[in-house]
């Protein structure tokens, strides 16, 4: 892992190298606009044959600046910044598929992107199987067809907390063809590059960790340039065949190992216009400068958070994979750096969901937002919030149970928030 040891330098130093005179923080370009000085010029950058911004709703220099930071932490080719992690997760997936297609996925991911995969992808003709990622290589690969586009998953999934093999999920999408999208939300580059371990492309929710403070909505595609559309051609014709909206450009001979990144800009950009506010990139930024710091201390906090909740009698279950008893335990040090996963421990209550529901009404220090992995300490419970919209059934099939409480644990001292804790089980 070459590139890891620098990333400290990468979260504060990387995506704007300033020249002489210019400002020494990423500037906020708040211009829907840029001037030029020929009809032509503005023409070659319509055509793609020039670099370049023009309007903001698809590129804008602030966002460009902060991406390279990310694709740098990553280990990609290129990446992009989208308005939400959900637009993130969409644009993953409809930048190579369309109406007929289908893509397998994880079913322990959040809510919001099940909902988006099972439902309303399903309206736009785009269908999706969910699997079981604890399954056999064999199983999973039944749910693939002819024409099946992608893999889809999550690195530590979003509330159960179950790990993913990746390089499992990687094998099992090259061996058919396709790219594995990975998002990698909960443990950040600075625990998890997923695309050492076989991931083609990497998806973020920028809101979580990366902006760190519950400021700025956002999110981020990363392309690690490995996938060889060409050598699939017939899978991915909106990569690899003429573009009639570009004057038959076809993205992959003109583009190469940026084809992704590009098309996703030129395509998906151009017409759905889920940009990043330029000032939200700014602040995104801010928060990217102190990942490195910060990462390691939420999972440090989580860490004594997850061992006091394991020896307190009123817990039913605790679930944290950097317990020794925990079935991810072993996966998690192999994959995440020094074993730590991420700031997020689950349990639930001897009790149920009456008594938990009612735990987190007395807590005092962590507040009920729906929100999760900032700087400060917060609770939700998924089947009454993040997860309303799903069935019972659903609900046990994306490994949910009803009284699973998601604690987001903050940089705050530990010895409050486990003193936070403490009070609200006695009460």
């Amino acid at each position: 892992m070459s590139k890891k040891g620098n990333l400290e330098t990468l979260c504060v130093q990387k995506g704007w190298e300033p020249k002489k005179g210019e400002p020494r923080v990423v500037p906020i370009y708040q211009s829907t606009t840029f001037k030029y000085d020929t009809s032509e010029q503005m023409a070659d950058l319509f055509d793609l044959k020039a670099s370049g911004y023009f309007y903001t709703r698809l590129q804008n220099p602030t966002n460009d600046i902060v991406a390279a930071k990310i694709a740098e932490l990553e280990g990609g080719v290129a990446a992009m910044l989208t308005s939400s992690g959900q637009a993130a997760s969409f644009y993953s997936i409809f930048n190579i598929c369309e109406a007929g297609d289908h893509f397998v996925s994880a079913a322990s991911i959040y809510g919001g992107t099940y909902n988006l995969f099972a439902v309303t992808m399903k309206k736009l003709g785009i269908e999706c199987t969910f699997i079981d990622q604890d399954a056999s290589e064999e199983e999973i690969s039944k749910a693939f067809r002819p024409n099946t586009k992608a893999l889809f998953a999550e690195t530590i999934a979003n509330p159960v907390l179950s790990v993913l093999d990746i390089e499992k999920f990687a094998k099992i999408a090259h061996s058919h063809g396709v790219p594995l999208i990975i998002d990698n939300t909960f443990a950040t580059p600075i625990n998890c590059r997923p695309i050492e371990f076989g991931a083609d492309i990497v998806i973020h929710s920028t809101t979580k960790y990366m902006d760190g403070h519950a400021v700025s909505t956002g999110g981020c595609i990363v392309d690690s340039g490995n996938f060889d559309w060409n050598a699939h051609k017939d899978k991915f014709p909106g990569l690899t065949e003429p573009d009639p909206s570009y004057h038959g450009l076809a993205y992959s001979e003109a583009f190469g190992k940026g084809a992704y990144i590009t098309k996703a800009t030129a395509q998906l950009m151009r017409d759905l216009g889920s940009i990043q506010a330029p000032m939200n990139a700014f602040l995104l930024n801010l928060g990217l400068e102190t990942l490195h710091l910060r990462v390691p201390r939420h999972c440090e906090n989580a860490q004594r958070v997850a061992e006091y909740l394991e020896k307190n009698d009123k817990v039913a279950w605790v679930n944290y994979s950097g317990l020794p008893s925990n079935k991810y335990h072993e996966l998690a040090k192999k994959q995440f750096d020094g074993g730590r996963s991420c700031g997020v421990v689950t349990f639930g209550l001897k009790g149920g969901r009456d008594v938990s529901i009612k735990f987190m009404d007395n807590l005092k220090l962590a507040c009920i937002v729906t929100h999760v992995a900032d700087a400060r300490t917060c609770v939700l419970h998924p089947a009454s919030h993040t997860h309303r919209q799903l069935s019972d059934e659903q609900l046990l099939e994306a490994g949910i149970q009803p009284d699973l409480i998601r604690f987001s644990v903050g940089i705050e001292n530990v010895e409050d928030i486990i003193a936070d804790i403490e009070q609200a089980l006695n009460a």
